[in-house]
């Protein structure tokens, strides 16, 4: 559980690198990317103040997890050289395996990741 700040992002992925190491899942580039990548959505584009992160492992894929109380989905833009942001998602999309968006039954959403292995 993260206070929603812009330190969220750096302790995210301090967390996820710890993770991966004890559990030796093997280089966390990605997983440290697509982790900075939804944290740093949640804090710039919700009002949400406690982010809670999650690592699972799914058929031995490790899955990123991050919640907010946004109901409003993510959207990925077109590539466009010209603009200073924006290019998140579409990075998140060519690193990872799969990723979704989960609604919570009492508001908001889950936005995940499945890693490739």
């Amino acid at each position: 559980m993260l206070n929603s700040s812009a330190r969220a992002p750096e302790t995210a992925r301090k967390w996820l690198a710890d993770v991966f190491r004890q559990r030796a899942l093997g280089d966390d580039y990605i997983a440290r990317t697509v982790v900075t990548e939804l944290v740093t959505n949640v804090h710039r584009h919700t009002d949400t103040e406690a982010i809670p992160v999650r690592l699972l492992l799914v058929d031995g894929h490790p899955v990123v997890e991050v919640e907010d109380r946004s109901d409003e989905l993510p959207v990925v833009h077109a590539e466009d050289d010209t603009a200073e942001s924006g290019r998140g998602l579409l990075m998140l999309s060519l690193l990872v395996q799969e990723w979704g968006v989960r609604a919570l039954d009492e508001g908001g959403k889950v936005t995940w990741a499945r890693l490739c292995v």
